[in-house]
Parts: C-alpha cells; structure tokens; sequence
C-alpha cells in the first residue's frame, strides 16, 4: 500500500511540472523569436552555454530575435533603410567618416559574445556604459594561376598564390553614440586591433609600420581605427565629430572584412586611400544632405612624422639638403565631401576630396578626387559605382639614369637605405630626361548585386583602372578585371564567400612577380579563385 501511494504522489508531481511548464511562456528555454522573453532561459546562466546557444538560436535565421521595447532604430523622417545585413555587408550607403547619422542606438550590434557575458558582472557595466566588445575572424584561401611568392599582386588579399592564410583577426572595443535621438550631446569611441596577412594593406608609415617596411613580415598587427566621437544634435540636424585614425572616405569597400560584397577587393581600392589620422566633422544639413569636412595628417601617416627630418647623405636636385623629410606626405591635409541621399534611400552620391595637400611623393600621399554611387532597383537588385582619379607629384623618374643613381645612393626617403621592403614605386615618366614628374592612376568601378534570398548575395564585379606612370602597381600599363561572388550567410554570425576573377595588364607584363625578391612579373594575367569563412562573435 505504501509503495502505491508513494507511485501516486510521484505521478502526481510529474503532472504537475508538466502543467506548470505547459503554463511558463518559455517551456524548457522557449523560442526567443516567438517570445523575447524566453532569451535568457534559452542562453543559459554560464559564460561558455550562453556564447554556443547564442549561434545555435540565431542558426538559418537573417536577423536576431527582436526585442518588442527597443526604441525606434531611425529617425522617422529620415530616408529609407535601403538594405540589410545580411545578406548584404552593410543597411545604410557607406560613407565614412562618422557614425551613420539619424539611424544609430547604442549597444545595437549583434554580438553572441555580449550576450555570453550580459548576466555576469562586467557584462552588466559593460551594457549599463553602452560599450560593446565584439569582432570576428576570417581565414581564407586561393588556387592562383600565378606560382610565384607575392605573385597574386596587384591582385589584393591574397597577396601570395596557392595559399591557405588568415586575412584578419579582429576585435572591436567600441561605444557608439545615439545618433537617432536630438535632446542631448552623446559620446562614442572604437579600438579596432587587427592581426593577419591584410595588415599589409593598413599600415601606416610609423605606426608599427617596421613589420611591413623593414621586416617584410607575412602576417602582422595594426590599429586601422581608434577614435572617439562626439555627436551634437542641437546643429541642423546633427553634428558629428570624429578624431584619431579612421576609414578614408567615401569608398564602396573598406579593410575590414564584414564591410564588403566579397572577399577579395578591387583595385579601384587596393590602390586607394585607406586610413587617414585626424579630425573629420560631418554634419547632416537636412535629412537628405551631408556635409563633411576635415584636417588630417595625409594618407597612411602619422603625426609624428610631420616636420620629421632624416639625414641625407647623398644631396641631389630632387632633396638637395643635407637632411631631407622622413616622410613628404605627413603635412596637413584638407578632405572636404558632400552627401546626397533620396527620401526613399534608394539613390545616394558622394562626392569628395580627400586628403588633399601639395601632393609630394609620400608614403600613400594620395590627392583623391572621385566619388560613389548608389541605386536600388528593387528588394533583390542595386548597383554600387566608384571613379576617381589620385596623383603624386615630384615622384622620383625610374627610367633616368641620374634619379636611380639617386635613390640607390640613398637620396630619397624611400631608398632601401631607410625602407627595404614594400617602399612606394617611382613612376615611370613620359620623358627620360626628367628627374621626377606627377603619377596619376585613373578607375572606375561597378558592382552588380543580386539578393537571391534573405541570406544570400551574389555580387558582379568589374572594373577598369589606369596606372598612367607604374606608381601604384609598379607597372605602367592599363587593366582590365571582373569577378563573380557568392556571399552566403549560415546565420547573421557566420558567412562564407567564394568567388572568382580574372584581371588582365593591357600594356605590359604585371603578374607573377615580387620586386621584395628581385623578381620581375612576366605575365598579363591572373585567375585567382578565392574563399574566405567570417566568423562573428
């Protein structure tokens, strides 16, 4: 009889927790997309179950599970969102410079590993200041037909051929300030150290640029970004101001990796500005125009080199002191842009000068002038188009005997003397006779993008660019490239991008070389097939 009804009060208490779970709005752990109430049940208490079932919940899904209490993600009258991450690498048209204005929240980046540490103590202070720590890493790899070490170049990112590497290792420390609200000055920041093979697209002369200029190193580390931000919504309709090192504006792609259609880049922005060092203010006039201004030290330098002087010990007609500067491009520089955006989102133009000083031969002294394009068709077609033309002037003449003597001798501060490695190409001029002259490089870009489905993108690329006098690339000679490009998303964390792409030299041979080694290139063309996996946290 006792086991009877001790049968009985078990069977009893099984029914009841059964009811009680039937009755929980989140039955063992809920679905948070159902209801976001069940988020935290579903993640778990510790550190390591939150951080897996943070990519288990968001798996097969375009976007996280929406929080019903958040506020408005954008201004009500402000132009229209005119895509979405994913498929896509970005919502709004990039333009740079600034915190996107009129549709930024803090603390809005989807982070698994912030929500791993959301319950724990510096979790709490970390959401409690808006401050968020996130990042990704992105191994790839590529079967080249060119064989050489280097060879890949002026290809980008995948500088050497046949190779499995790691592009870029990354972690974000970032506040971003509440640019939707417009009663009260907000602050942002963003560190962004980075580790892998395309530190050697970032570097910055000075900043443990000796990876790159002295060691030639494979993979290196670099700072692309550390800033801080002050937004001030009392003028117009906001005002943004950024200082210390950031994206150059205004470009389509960017170094990062989560910032592109795929994972190689096109020369258009190998060859571009990438980082500039200073103060950018960009204000939002009306909700339709932007205009932004800003004081920078060059093009891939750094302050410190500005008035910095090295000995000369071979004075010629082009530094014909004693000392000369250690590097002509860090002086100060003037970027001014302007921004036009539809009411529906759907077309946006940019137009800028960026980085614009006298333009002597610097280290990446690019006077850029050029602009980019938008247009969104429908939901599944847009189109992203750049042009610009940069130049150098008084850039040292390699086809004249006496300028060669001259940086041999160590008479330029890019000598080998001073810079073993990687150093800016000379320029190879119209005239013999000429010590020096100024090197343009002329592009136009165009990427064709298709939403196959909410996790899918698939990109054309094609382009053409003109190395009028070999200082860019190294070759004088026009190309020619077009590539194709699948980005597939798993889930809003992980995304896969295999694609391929054909460059061709039109004028002479560019491939297959490495001047690092003493190589020459001695073909025009390269088929590189490349894939890269991004994997968020």
């Amino acid at each position: 009889m006792k086991r009877i009804l001790l049968a009985g009060v078990a069977l009893s208490a099984i029914g009841l927790s059964s009811a009680a779970q039937a009755a929980s709005p989140c039955p063992y752990g809920g679905d948070p997309y159902k209801n976001y109430d069940c988020l935290d049940p579903y993640l778990g208490t510790d550190f390591l179950s939150r951080f897996i079932n943070y990519y288990r919940l968001e798996w097969g899904h375009e976007a996280p599970p929406a929080d019903p209490k958040a506020p408005p993600s954008r201004r009500d009258y402000w132009p229209g969102t005119p895509q979405a991450v994913p498929p896509y690498p970005f919502t709004e048209w990039p333009y740079g410079g600034a915190t996107s204005l009129g549709v930024t929240r803090p603390s809005s980046i989807d982070s698994p590993l912030m929500a791993a540490m959301s319950n724990t103590p510096f979790g709490q202070w970390l959401n409690d200041m808006h401050i968020q720590v996130y990042g990704w890493v992105d191994p790839s790899g590529n079967l080249s037909s060119n064989t050489v070490r280097g060879g890949n170049a002026p290809a980008a990112y995948s500088y050497n051929p046949n190779t499995v590497q790691l592009d870029q290792a990354v972690i974000y420390f970032e506040r971003l300030p509440d640019t939707v609200q417009k009663d009260h000055i907000d602050w942002g920041f963003r560190i962004a150290p980075i580790y892998g093979e395309n530190y050697r697209y970032t570097t910055a002369f000075g900043l443990w640029s000796y990876q790159l200029l002295n060691q030639n190193k494979n993979n290196g580390y670099d700072m692309p970004m550390a800033y801080g931000e002050v937004f001030i919504p009392g003028v117009m309709e906001g005002l943004m101001v950024r200082f210390g090192r950031y994206i150059s504006i205004p470009d389509i792609e960017a170094q990062l990796a989560p910032n592109n259609y795929m994972s190689s880049h096109s020369m258009t922005y190998t060859f571009d500005n990438y980082t500039n060092t200073g103060i950018e203010a960009t204000l939002a006039a009306t909700k339709n125009w932007i205009f932004q201004a800003g004081l920078t030290v060059g093009t891939e330098a750094m302050p410190w080199h500005a008035g910095a002087r090295i000995a000369n010990p071979f004075p010629n007609a082009l530094y014909p002191m004693s000392t000369m500067a250690k590097d002509p491009g860090a002086m100060p520089s003037v970027t001014l842009g302007v921004r036009w955006t539809s009411d529906s989102g759907n077309d946006d133009i940019n137009l800028v000068a960026d980085a614009i000083n006298t333009g002597q031969w610097g280290y990446n002294n690019l006077q850029w002038f050029g602009g980019t394009y938008y247009h969104k068709f429908n939901d599944q077609w847009h189109i992203s188009i750049e042009s610009y033309n940069e130049h150098q002037n008084n850039v040292l003449n390699i086809l004249n005997p006496q300028a060669l003597a001259i940086f041999n001798a160590g008479g330029t501060p890019f000598s080998p003397q001073y810079m073993p490695f990687n150093s800016p190409f000379g320029a190879q001029c119209k005239s013999v006779a000429v010590l020096s002259c100024t090197a343009d490089w002329q592009t136009a870009l165009m990427y064709v993008n298709y939403k196959a489905t909410p996790l899918d993108n698939i990109s054309y690329r094609a382009e053409f660019v003109d190395d009028y006098q070999g200082q860019r690339t190294g070759t004088k000679t026009r190309y020619i490239e077009t590539g194709i490009g699948w980005q597939h998303w798993f889930s809003p964390q992980i995304e896969v991008r295999p694609e391929v792409s054909y460059y061709k030299a039109l004028d002479a041979f560019a491939f297959n070389g490495n001047p690092n080694l003493g190589i020459p290139a001695n073909r025009k063309y390269a088929l590189i097939g490349l894939a890269d996996i991004i994997i968020h946290f």
